[in-house]
């Protein structure tokens, strides 16, 4: 199909003949914000397989094979296909297969049986693990964490249960990231993983139940330890005195103990949406070993989490702070990139990157002839299937046909998508700028949430409708001007009887051949002129080191007053880059009117 690359293949379909001839697929990516929830990110297009007469029913499983590139997944996530209906209700496949490739084609496929047709995509998600508690208890681990682990006393629920569970893990630097705003958390000095657990309302706990979760010991203080208990070594070896201090001997486990004085542990649970997050003062949390802690439950909590304090904090400060972790861990921090090609600066590519590939991603658009300015913008937060609407304002527009100009573009947000949108740009009006040696104009990026997504789906947004959104950033763009050839009658042209300007313009094309990179490098920076020109002439001569020298010669000169003099200052800024020769040739042929011959 004619998807968003030429030619990509959209999904392998294996069904009986008499389905797979009515069978219609289509691409329908602009309803991934839909499709997604905040917690999972997507992998693959999304695609849309109905069938063309709408009696036909389909009794025998139907096989499809949809490609899509996971870039990294780790031990909590597993990808599913995931089925909407019109009324975007949403069922998850698990793949029977995530083959490498499907007949001819080499990618990597996840593939699915269904009778269900309707929207598919495929989402990487946390894991779900289902564990079952028969009435005599015993202990369950979780494979994907063995770390993690339950003991159900005999007799804790009156029948056989079975209860989901999932594991979401929290990175140390959103910890950190949420430190640094908020002085309130400084003493927060690890979290254990964020636990889901969906359990039959109608089972309540008959006795309590253990659990054991991963909270990372305080690292700062094991150092501190680990440094103390050396020292006393080494005092000790020194001054064996052991009649006179008898007490030298058990001085290490007291002290170990007044480090973690001030230290404690908080379990945080989640209930239900009535009584939200809120810290169970009542439920002690222990240590045990290896940075494993341990605590029991009277009652099952919907999610739960153990936080490791420096020193005593409020309460209602640590409901806060897992309310913005839970906000943070939805949110990827983000950056506008705008680059042009490099041979045509007329031709731009956006794309929204993640700011920690942020450099991998510059990487790859260089190789592919894309390079600045502009800078990337400044970071900001996006959800998954978030959007990004911009426009263009100033002396430039844009089209991504290169005929419909003016129009306003968008990029859905997916973090392991990378969105990206290859525009072509032109200026509104070719005599603008007229002070300028290039047209301006200034991007312009706002966002839409998903909510704001829902409610026009049927009626696209218009300008008015997200003018009040957040405006992201600006990223202001320069378009070199073209020069225009103006035909003049011969009774009007103007022809100059003075050589001086040729002879100058003569010898500034030799300059241009003699300087090396080196020397046009701190001529430049000799030179009193702009960065934005020096920018304008690189974009203007990308791969021409001596045509850059020659433009750069030429803008210096025209920019001088007719009164000074050209010769001794030119020749000033040779010598200044360690070039006398130069300056004593120019001077020569100067005084000489030594003409070279031009080599195109």
């Amino acid at each position: 199909m004619n998807g968003p690359n030429e030619s990509e293949v959209a999904c392998c379909i294996m069904a009986p003949c008499s389905i797979l001839e009515s069978i219609v697929v289509k691409f329908v990516n602009d309803l991934s914000s839909l499709v997604v929830d905040d917690s999972e990110e997507l992998v693959s297009n999304v695609i849309s397989v109905k069938c063309s007469q709408a009696d036909t029913l389909i009794i025998s499983p139907v096989t499809v094979a949809i490609p899509f590139i996971p870039h990294y997944r780790g031990m909590y996530r597993d990808i599913m296909v995931k089925v909407t209906n019109s009324d975007f209700q949403s069922c998850y496949l698990t793949p029977v297969s995530l083959e490498g490739h499907q007949g001819n084609h080499k990618e990597t496929f996840a593939e699915v049986k269904t009778c269900q047709l309707g929207i598919f995509s495929v989402v990487s998600c946390l894991k779900q693990e289902t564990i079952t508690i028969p009435r005599k208890g015993g202990p369950r681990k979780i494979s994907m964490d063995p770390r993690i682990s339950f003991f159900y006393p005999p007799s804790t629920f009156s029948t056989r249960v079975t209860m989901h569970l999932k594991v979401q893990p929290i990175e140390p630097s959103t910890i950190s990231l949420l430190k640094t705003k908020h002085d309130a958390y400084h003493s927060i000095v690890s979290t254990s993983p964020l636990v889901h657990l969906q359990h039959p309302s109608s089972q309540p706990f008959n006795k309590p139940v253990t659990v054991i979760l991963p909270c990372p010991p305080n690292q700062e203080k094991k150092m501190e330890g680990d440094v103390m208990d050396h020292m006393r070594a080494t005092s000790a070896s020194a001054h064996r005195v052991t009649t006179m201090h008898p007490f030298r001997a058990m001085s290490a486990s007291p002290r170990k103990h007044r480090q973690n004085l001030n230290e404690s542990l908080k379990l945080l649970g989640y209930k239900n949406k009535e009584e939200g997050w809120a810290v169970m003062d009542d439920i002690s949390v222990r240590n045990t070993q290896n940075g494993l802690v341990l605590f029991e439950l009277d009652e099952p909590l919907d999610r739960f989490m153990v936080i490791r304090l420096s020193s005593s904090v409020e309460n209602t400060h640590l409901s806060q702070f897992i309310w913005k972790l839970e906000e943070a861990i939805y949110n990827t921090m983000v950056k506008v990139v705008l680059y042009r090609k490099r041979e045509d600066p007329y031709q731009i590519i956006v794309l929204l990157a993640p700011s920690k590939e942020l450099n991998l991603e510059l990487q790859s658009l260089r190789e592919d002839g894309y390079s600045g300015p502009p800078e990337p913008s400044q970071q900001f937060k996006m959800r998954e299937g978030e959007q990004v609407y911009f426009r263009f304002s100033g002396n430039i527009f844009a089209s991504a046909d290169g005929e419909s100009f003016g129009k306003t573009f968008k990029l859905t947000f997916h973090v392991q998508r990378k969105p990206k949108l290859v525009l072509h740009i032109k200026e509104v009006d070719e005599f603008g700028n007229y002070s300028s040696p290039h047209y301006k104009g200034t991007a312009l990026f706002y966002r839409v949430s998903k909510e704001m997504i829902a409610k026009n789906l049927e009626q696209p947004l218009q300008l008015d409708d997200y003018q009040d959104q957040d405006l992201l950033c600006k990223l202001a763009l320069t378009l070199p001007k073209k020069e225009r050839m103006i035909k003049r009658p011969q009774s009007t042209k103007r022809i100059s009887t003075d050589l001086s300007e040729a002879l100058w313009d003569n010898l500034l094309y030799w300059l241009s051949q003699e300087l090396s990179e080196d020397n046009a490098s701190y001529l430049a920076l000799s030179l009193p002129l702009h960065r934005s020109t020096l920018q304008l002439i690189k974009l203007k001569c990308p791969d021409n080191l001596s045509a850059q020298i020659y433009e750069l010669l030429c803008f210096w000169k025209r920019n001088l007053p007719r009164s000074a003099d050209k010769l001794q200052l030119l020749s000033r800024y040779l010598c200044k880059t360690g070039r006398n020769d130069l300056a004593e040739d120019l001077q020569f042929k100067w005084e000489n009117k030594v003409f070279m011959r031009r080599i195109h």
